[in-house]
Order: C-alpha cells, then sequence, then structure tokens
C-alpha cells in the first residue's frame, strides 16, 4: 500500500447510522417480490473468523498481536459450539478480539483484506445466482454476518444486490468497543429479520425467496414461500429433506 493511499484512507468519513431496514436500492419503486440471501456460504466462501484473525494479525505491538490472535482462536471453538444454537451469541464473540482498534485502522485493514484474500473467495456461482434473481424481477436483500466494513463492502463493490445489511460494529470515541450494535444478524434473527422487512414493504412473504447454507437459518428460510438450501451444512440439508426443499450445490 502506498503511502498515498493510506493517508487518504485514513481521513475522517462520516459513518452513517441508518436502521438495516432502511432500502439502500436505487430504485425507487416498491418491490413486489424479494430474495434474501445469506452471504456465507451462497456468494462468498470465507466466514467471520477469517477476517476477526486477519485484523487481529496486524494490530500493532507483540503483545498485543499474540494477546489478539489468542482471543481469535479461543473464540473459534466457541463459535463452532454455537453455530448450531445460538449464532448472534457467537458472532458477538468472534468479533470480541477487534476491541480498542481504531475505526480508521479497521477500514484500512478491511479493504486490504476484501482486495488482497476476500475477493478470492467469491463464488462465481452465487453472484450468477444473485444476478438472475434480478433479472427475474426480484429485489435482491443480502444478510451478511461479517461487519459491514469487510462484508458490505465486498457485495456492494460486486453490484448484485438492491439491499445489502451487515453486521455494525460498536464505536466510542473513534474506537472500537469489540461489541457488535443490535439487532446482530446470525441465526434466528435472520426470520425476524425477514418478517419485519416485509411488513415494513407491504411484501408477501408467500411470493418471497430465500437462500441460506446454515442450520440456523431454517428460521429464515421457513419465514418465506419459496426457500432453497443453498451447500448446506448437516443440519440444514436434513431439513430441507424433510420439508421437501429445493437443494443447490455448488463448488465452495
Amino acid at each position: 500500500m502506498t503511502m498515498g493511499r493510506a493517508d487518504r484512507l485514513r481521513r475522517p468519513r462520516p459513518r452513517p447510522h441508518l436502521p438495516r431496514t432502511d432500502i439502500m436500492s436505487t430504485s425507487a419503486e416498491q418491490p413486489e417480490r424479494a430474495a434474501f440471501v445469506r452471504a456465507e456460504g451462497v456468494l462468498v466462501s470465507r466466514g467471520v473468523l477469517s477476517a476477526v484473525a486477519y485484523m487481529a494479525a496486524h494490530r500493532p505491538g507483540f503483545r498485543e498481536r499474540g494477546l489478539r490472535l489468542l482471543q481469535t482462536a479461543t473464540a473459534a471453538p466457541l463459535f463452532a459450539a454455537l453455530g448450531q444454537r445460538d449464532r448472534a451469541l457467537g458472532n458477538r464473540i468472534a468479533h470480541l478480539p477487534l476491541r480498542d482498534m481504531s475505526e480508521d485502522r479497521i477500514a484500512v485493514l478491511a479493504e486490504e483484506y476484501v482486495e488482497d484474500i476476500l475477493r478470492d473467495k467469491v463464488l462465481d456461482t452465487g453472484v450468477e445466482l444473485l444476478r438472475r434473481l434480478r433479472r427475474e424481477g426480484f429485489h435482491v436483500v443480502v444478510l451478511c454476518e461479517g461487519i459491514d466494513e469487510v462484508m458490505g463492502r465486498l457485495v456492494r463493490s460486486l453490484e448484485v444486490a438492491d439491499d445489502v445489511h451487515a453486521n455494525r460494529l460498536e464505536y466510542k470515541n473513534g474506537r472500537a468497543t469489540g461489541k457488535l450494535e443490535d439487532p446482530v444478524l446470525g441465526g434466528y434473527e435472520g426470520g425476524r429479520f425477514v418478517r419485519d422487512y416485509a411488513a415494513e414493504r407491504g411484501l408477501d412473504l408467500a411470493r418471497c425467496r430465500a437462500y441460506a447454507s446454515k442450520g440456523p437459518d431454517i428460521v429464515l428460510l421457513s419465514a418465506v414461500g419459496e426457500p432453497c438450501a443453498v451447500n448446506p451444512d448437516y443440519t440444514l440439508r436434513k431439513a430441507a429433506r424433510e420439508a421437501d426443499w429445493p437443494v443447490m450445490d455448488y463448488p465452495a
């Protein structure tokens, strides 16, 4: 990274605090049908912990770096254990190692991570799926468990969604507290998000679609009339088979 680029990224930037249900589409028309897509597993193969580990590894100071990497390593089994039960809590724990990092530093590292690592993990079939949904007239809403600085940046750059909702880090005095702002997107919260989103926009969920890959996303998928399990884990694959939902498998 050149100094010019770093200086540009470190300039103070206004950070919008919009409710997650604000429409971010360029279209002024109310959508008639929406397709809700969980980014992790459908659009990208990397999860939350990869980004957190990258940022922890680039913290200044050997002692601080080692402490945060250890914290990330400790969070990994907890995140895995909570993954099928309370994914929102798992996401909260996963982001604790970012505590006390400056907002500007996180912005710089997030861009580096997206461009150097995450962009290569984008699933081409997932990108084409979202493009096809938009061609068919669906208002595509992407839900991300990762933070907006990372996943929001990536998804918006792909230009495959009308609306992007990602978790947001809480900042105080320009530094991350390690906490996520409520509501935390992940797992069972997805179903509530979809119902609230539809109610605010007058959408008929029976005509909407949803795509997800993890067991806790059963609630999200159950909220719509046309659910689809994509690259599902064991729990979701079993549920999809029992509910007779379609399943998509493609290289991840």
